[in-house]
């Protein structure tokens, strides 16, 4: 099992922070470091970094972690500048760049930066085409041409060395559909195995009809750990996790095996990822949604340990 970091940091943080969180991960030997693309919490006011600008950065103080966005929303940017943003940081990190792309979905974030998120059905017309678009100028030199968007028939140059695409979202049709036509990994919040295994029925189909080989597409989870190192720590975490919820402690540990999260005990937590394995997954992100000041390494360092088994 491949194991990321994934921050959040329009909840607020410095690039430099940033950096510094970036050679932690990579010095503790994890495949990837990503992080979320907004430009404000529309809950609160924060310090927000810009995210495909900091990747470029990041590209350069590293040396083998892949970075990776998840996910840049096709509302803030036209397919040509994520194209050609992308190919550059490509070659900045000398292929240890992974874009992820989404329909986009804060609504609040949009309204109060003046920036038009269409209705969904239109957003997903509209993602299609970008990945259409995304996957002529990094290929075919087809060109394009959509109903949104178009590409001359033209080498848009240079083309990525090594840019995989991923796919994120929790829709249940389309997104794993395109997944399965674009992607080179398919990304998704924790969810339950029945939720899990539709979604990637649907996914397999479309790989299929796309004409590429089974298994092409790498299956990733992003989600919390409730990792503790003795019996009584872990009891009292979810006592105090559950409570921030409504719920008590016997209902949250319910809440997070339903949901196939990381929990309890390093080998109980270990167990967890094997049956992840199992079910397809391979890569999973631990998410931490705090400040970035607030990312508690000693403690993530324990539970990436508990998690490698």
């Amino acid at each position: 099992m491949e194991l990321g970091l994934m921050v959040e940091p329009q909840v607020g943080g410095s690039y430099a922070r940033l950096r510094e969180l970036v050679l932690w991960a990579e010095g503790q030997g994890l495949d990837a470091f990503a992080r979320s693309d907004h430009y404000l919490d529309q809950e609160r006011s924060a310090p927000a970094t810009d995210a495909l600008t900091t990747f470029g950065g990041l590209a350069e103080v590293t040396d083998s972690i892949q970075l990776v966005v998840l996910v840049t929303p096709i509302t803030f940017r036209h397919p040509a500048v994520i194209a050609k943003t992308a190919t550059t940081l490509d070659e900045m990190s000398r292929g240890r760049f992974a874009l992820g792309v989404g329909t986009g979905w804060m609504q609040g974030e949009h309204d109060m930066l003046g920036m038009d998120l269409p209705e969904l059905g239109e957003r997903f017309d509209r993602f299609y085409e970008a990945l259409s678009y995304l996957h002529a100028a990094f290929a075919t030199g087809e060109g394009f041409a959509g109903d949104y968007y178009s590409l001359a028939p033209i080498d848009v140059l240079p083309r990525p060395a090594n840019l995989p695409i991923v796919i994120g979202g929790g829709g249940m049709k389309k997104t794993p559909s395109y997944a399965g036509r674009f992607a080179d990994e398919y990304n998704m919040f924790v969810t339950d195995r029945v939720t899990l295994e539709r979604r990637l029925d649907v996914m397999r189909a479309a790989e299929a009809a796309a004409g590429r080989e089974p298994g092409s597409v790498k299956v990733s989870f992003v989600g919390p750990a409730v990792v503790a190192a003795t019996d009584d720590e872990y009891a009292a975490m979810l006592t105090d996790q559950g409570s921030e919820r409504d719920m008590s402690a016997t209902e949250y540990e319910t809440f997070l095996a339903e949901r196939n999260i990381p929990r309890g005990v390093p080998d109980q937590a270990a167990a967890v990822i094997s049956d992840l394995k199992e079910m397809g997954i391979g890569r999973f992100y631990i998410q931490e949604y705090a400040h970035l000041d607030d990312v508690d390494t000693d403690r993530l360092a324990s539970v990436f340990g508990a998690l490698r088994g």
